[in-house]
């Protein structure tokens, strides 16, 4: 398989050398380089994120309209043709080798490979309360609504491109993440969750739990994403007919 990693990353200079470095050291059981194309969208920082990502070995594109969504959406644009699409966070928050049992699931024959920190270890302060409880009411959301067991909506996660392409991502804000599951879900494909464990940043502070604006815009893209997608699935089956 070929392998495109994408990193949305806002004001993440002192993180994102570090995340760029780890991922592009990944070897698989040959000696060879996991990672075979690295895209960086640079959204709209006002320090050197770009700079260092670029340094790193990461190529570097530019959204200055903010949204965890649209920045994903821009790298992705950028990416050249591979096999699958591994995502993750530009803060360092992940072990850049737990990676491998995403990638090593989509072998195994997912289509999405969810990283959960539920499933594994996670460091003290590495999640904020407002992000456990989310997480938590997400998961009975989409439990209750599509009978489909879910831990997390962890972004550190890999999925084969024509799945990608089939769910037609659209979210541009914090509704990327469940999007894509609820989709997943709706569009039978195979989902793995694989415990990945959470880390505390290296420097600086959660843009989603360390600010009450974050936390606020991330519950309400999450929850807002839920409710339009159910509501869109319940008019395609009995909207037509009525």
């Amino acid at each position: 398989m070929t392998v495109g990693a994408v990193v949305p990353a806002r004001d993440e200079e002192r993180n994102i050398g570090p995340v760029v470095t780890d991922l592009l050291a990944l070897r698989d059981g040959r000696g060879g380089r996991v990672v075979d194309d690295f895209v960086v969208c640079d959204n709209g920082s006002a320090d050197e994120t770009a700079a260092r990502a670029r340094e790193a070995g990461a190529r570097v594109v530019r959204e200055d309209a903010p949204g965890y969504g649209v920045a994903c959406l821009t790298a992705l644009a950028a990416l050249r043709p591979v096999d699958v699409v591994l995502f993750t966070d530009g803060d360092g928050s992940f072990a850049a080798e737990q990676g491998l049992r995403l990638l090593e699931a989509i072998a195994g024959g997912a289509d999405l490979a969810i990283g959960s920190r539920t499933l594994g270890r996670r460091e003290p302060g590495a999640l904020s309360a407002p992000q456990i409880a989310g997480n938590r009411v997400a998961a009975l959301l989409i439990r209750l609504l599509w009978g489909a067991v879910v831990t997390d909506l962890g972004p550190y996660r890999a999925i084969r491109i024509e799945a990608l392409r089939r769910l037609d991502m659209e979210d541009r804000t914090y509704g990327w993440t469940v999007e894509m599951q609820i989709k997943a879900i709706q569009h039978g494909l195979r989902v793995a969750e694989v415990p990945v464990d959470a880390l505390r940043r290296r420097f600086g502070r959660s843009k989603v739990g360390g600010t009450v604006r974050g936390v606020v815009g991330a519950g309400v893209g999450i929850l807002s994403m839920i409710a339009r997608l159910r509501w869109r699935q319940a008019w395609q089956e009995d909207g037509p007919s009525k």
